[in-house]
C-alpha cells in the first residue's frame, strides 16, 4: 500500500481521484443518475460543495470544499459507498 499523509483542515479545499477496482468496467458512466443520487443524498445529510467534478468510466475527479470547523471528508465516502 502507497503510504500517504492525510492532511485534515477544517473548512478545507480537497482533490480526489478515486478509481474502480474493475478498471475496464464503465460503471460510473453507465450509471450516472445513481451517482449523483448518492452525492445528492451524501450532501443533505453532510453538507460540502463540489466545486469541480470530472466522471469518467472507471473513475472520477473532485475538488470538495468542506464547511466551516468541518474536516471529516472520510466520512463523505464512507456514506457514498453504503448501498442504497
Amino acid at each position: 500500500m502507497t503510504a500517504y499523509r492525510r492532511n485534515f483542515i477544517p473548512g478545507g479545499c480537497f482533490f480526489f481521484t478515486v478509481n474502480l477496482a474493475e478498471r475496464r468496467l464503465a460503471l460510473l458512466t453507465d450509471h450516472i443518475a445513481v451517482l449523483r443520487g448518492a452525492f445528492r443524498e451524501t450532501h443533505r445529510r453532510h453538507p460540502f460543495t463540489i466545486d469541480a467534478i470530472a466522471v469518467l468510466p472507471d473513475h472520477l475527479h473532485m475538488v470538495w470544499t468542506l464547511p466551516k470547523g468541518d474536516a471529516d471528508f472520510a466520512m463523505r465516502w464512507q456514506f457514498e459507498l453504503l448501498p442504497v
